[in-house]
């Protein structure tokens, strides 16, 4: 916070602004490490959901609050950080609560932590290991912005900020559905079944890239219209910088997979993988980004992921995970591309012939939204169900939960 009046030295809005935001995120990201840290028993005996409710229930009734005050009240903002802070304590009493009364038994005492330690010195080591991989995705989420404001300007940096609240709010719905499956992979990986564990991460890889795909097309899409209807048209990001950014947005959701049976098998001795993509990612970002602007900060960020997020991770996860060869996964690889690149071409061609024009209202934008999604999902379902088992296995599941609700009972 000393070196504000540095970062910030360029816009126009009061300076107390930033510490005010700042403070109050701060504090939201400190509550969870300080209070609510036991909430990841629920994860890995999987109840996410009991979470979800109590946390996102907040969430929705606090967001419509901040809208009404920006709305209504006289200097609403000071409003919507008064009730950002209100509902990190709300969210904070609610967790631990709900903590309480799943699992009385739960405690946390410095003494115990210590007598422990020794016990289970492999998950010290672990953790050891898995900071360096956290700093790693720090810097790949929050250097950008920054390096964006010193190459250019905070106006800019908004705009940028714009597209990225339209790709963050995708990936926290996929996140949604799809990360509850950590602590199953965790169970499936402790089964020792080879054969199993391979099937289930073909059926989990094609289910994801169904939808990671279909979230990619619709972004590329739909973004540029949106921020239309949304800001106006001069808001808007240059194409090549919306492709680099859609890019990185189908790395990021995509890797979650390969992500998921990492953490399965606690395979995180490759602390030279996070150091590296942070040295690349900034390098990269800084030196391209002198000559080409934001598209040379963009590509020095997807480097960074081409070489160690989608190259190394499958490799390493396969050599160290799996004990198997990798060639499997980079022939479904292929496959699921030219999949996604066949049903590209084909739903652009027929958007041509969609007598609809989503810029001139929100009711036509969704409208649009709705039509161009769900022809893509669909026609992209087809050629990954004909030439990929795990697709297969993946409609099987959905198929059978759908007809047999109740068949577990």
């Amino acid at each position: 916070m000393c070196f504000f009046p540095f970062i910030f030295a360029k816009t126009q809005l009061p300076l107390w602004y930033a510490y005010g935001t700042f403070f109050v995120l701060l504090t939201s990201s400190l509550a969870s490490y300080y209070f609510n840290y036991r909430q990841i028993v629920l994860t890995a005996d999987q109840k996410d959901y009991k979470i979800t409710i109590h946390v996102k229930s907040i969430t929705i009734i606090k967001s419509v609050l901040q809208i009404l005050a920006i709305v209504y009240l006289s200097d609403g903002y000071v409003w919507w950080l008064l009730l950002e802070f209100i509902a990190v304590i709300f969210t904070t009493i609610s967790v631990n609560l709900l903590l309480r009364r799943e699992y009385p038994w739960l405690s946390a005492r410095v003494k115990t932590g210590k007598e422990l330690k020794g016990k289970y010195s492999e998950i010290i080591k672990k953790t050891k290991q898995l900071f360096f991989h956290k700093v790693g995705g720090y810097v790949l989420t929050q250097t950008s912005p920054l390096v964006i404001y010193a190459y250019t300007s905070l106006t800019l940096v908004a705009v940028y900020g714009n597209y990225m609240l339209i790709i963050m709010g995708i990936m926290a719905l996929l996140a949604a559905i799809f990360n509850s499956i950590g602590a199953g992979v965790g169970n499936l990986v402790a089964s020792s079944d080879k054969d199993h564990i391979l099937n289930v991460f073909e059926e989990l890889f094609c289910s994801r890239f169904l939808f990671v795909g279909t979230a990619c097309y619709c972004v590329y899409r739909l973004a540029p219209t949106f921020i239309t209807l949304w800001v106006g048209p001069e808001y808007q990001l240059d194409n090549l910088s919306l492709i680099l950014m859609v890019a990185i947005m189908y790395i990021n959701l995509i890797r979650t997979v390969v992500d998921s049976f990492i953490n399965a098998y606690g395979l995180f001795q490759d602390i030279w993988a996070p150091i590296a993509e942070a040295i690349l990612n900034i390098g990269l970002s800084v030196l391209f980004g002198y000559w080409w602007g934001i598209p040379g900060i963009l590509c020095g960020v997807l480097i960074s992921l081409l070489l160690i997020v989608f190259t190394w991770k499958p490799i390493f996860l396969f050599r160290k995970g799996f004990k198997t060869s990798i060639s499997n996964y980079i022939y479904l690889y292929i496959k699921s591309i030219i999949s996604l690149l066949f049903t590209t071409v084909i739903v652009l061609y027929i958007s041509n012939y969609i007598n609809l024009n989503p810029a001139s209202s929100y009711i036509n934008f969704i409208l649009y939204a709705s039509l161009t999604g769900s022809l893509y999902l669909i026609l992209l379902l087809i050629p990954l169900y004909l030439f990929n088992k795990g697709t297969r296995d993946f409609v099987k599941r959905i198929t059978r939960i759908k007809l047999y609700p109740f068949d577990r009972f």
